[in-house]
């Protein structure tokens, strides 16, 4: 999931490869991650989506369709929900402080997250 972000989510394909079945597969990962396989892959696809909006040169939609997503609406929304602010604010925001950090820090620390209620 990590690597292939972009594709479709195919559970039945995740479980079989996993050796388990469905319902199965999502109570371990669940169990293992602490979210839902769907969730851990729209994270990640926020993940990649903030670095696009950081580099400046791509439009929020071009970024939302290179992340997997179909829907700019249901994007915009994860990634407000995630993030704190939508992706035009997110692009829109200076980013520069953060060209001298080493991407693998930044990574840690710019991760988004659900956050408690």
């Amino acid at each position: 999931m990590d690597r292939e972000y972009a594709e479709p989510l195919e559970m039945g394909e995740l479980a079989r490869g996993a050796l388990m079945s469905a319902g199965h597969f999502q109570r371990s990962f669940r169990k293992a991650f602490g979210e839902t396989p769907y969730s851990y892959l729209m994270t990640r696809r926020i993940e990649r989506a903030k670095a696009l909006l950081r580099r400046g040169d791509l439009t929020v939609t071009e970024v939302c369709l290179a992340v997997g997503c179909s829907s700019l609406g249901s994007f915009s929304s994860r990634f407000t929900e995630l993030v704190g602010q939508t992706p035009s604010a997110y692009r829109a925001a200076s980013h520069e402080p953060a060209a001298v950090i080493p991407s693998c820090v930044a990574r840690t620390f710019t991760r988004p997250g659900r956050r408690p209620y």
